[in-house]
């Protein structure tokens, strides 16, 4: 039986206040605005809710609380130790290609085997801040290489999607609108012989099929460190697998 929109937030609801180990009825109080939260409470409904750090820091500021996480330059001295990791995974990976991201898409860092990626992208959108999302769907960009355009498009554009439901971050959504406003062709039928979404990109080494991990830091406290994400691409067939072991810059 198909549930009105009443009774699945009073489920929704439910769920939330046995999470936070709270009652329903002090939750409604909350939600009504006929309690304010403590500090401690707005914590134990972010951790429930799985509020990403940034978002939790303006929890606190709207209830009334300085805010906990502390939001550092990549670059900060607090932070070497954490950057020293993500340049070693950088080159661990190589001869593929791999590159660290910040909370916009935005190329922080990238290991040797990442120009044979960008053969053919304009010089414009090569210079700083490289823009992950720019340099992939933009008509100057990738986009005329990418074999599988309309898939990796919709790939990522759901991506950033899934990035705005959690963050509501409006550079975010701007990103989203400038992707969608870029020419692009439909998305074909999803291939159910590939093990993944593949990125497949005309190069000078022939056609390269590769397919993407994300990691990230899994105990962030730091804002930036939490935003952080490095993403690493591994072949996905043998000739790509000799091309980018053949690639100078990926010896």
């Amino acid at each position: 039986m198909v549930r009105s929109w009443r009774e699945r937030r009073r489920v929704s609801q439910l769920v939330l206040a046995a999470e936070a180990q709270v009652s329903q009825r002090h939750l409604s109080f909350i939600e009504s605005g006929r309690s304010s939260p403590s500090r401690e409470m707005v914590t134990r409904l972010a951790n429930s809710l799985d509020v990403p750090l940034r978002e939790r820091n303006a929890l606190l500021l709207a209830a009334g609380y300085a805010p906990v996480h502390r939001d550092r330059p990549l670059d900060d001295p607090a932070l070497e130790h954490a950057r020293a990791g993500v340049e070693r995974l950088l080159t661990l990976q190589e001869p593929f290609p791999a590159l660290a991201l910040d909370r916009n898409w935005n190329v922080v860092a990238a290991n040797a085997a990442v120009p044979i990626l960008l053969a053919g992208v304009d010089p414009e959108l090569l210079r700083p801040p490289q823009n992950a999302i720019r340099l992939s769907l933009h008509p100057r960009g990738l986009a005329p290489l990418i074999v599988n355009f309309g898939e990796w498009r919709a790939h990522l554009i759901e991506r950033l999607r899934r990035q705005l439901r959690l963050t509501g971050d409006a550079a975010i959504a701007a990103l989203i609108a400038e992707a969608e406003a870029y020419p692009a062709k439909a998305a074909g039928p999803a291939r159910h012989d590939d093990v993944a979404v593949l990125l497949k990109l005309r190069s000078p080494a022939g056609v390269l099929s590769v397919l993407s991990t994300v990691t990230v830091f899994g105990t962030a406290i730091d804002i930036t460190l939490a935003e952080l994400s490095v993403e690493s691409f591994y072949p996905a067939d043998d000739a790509t697998r000799q091309a980018l072991r053949a690639f100078p810059g990926g010896a």
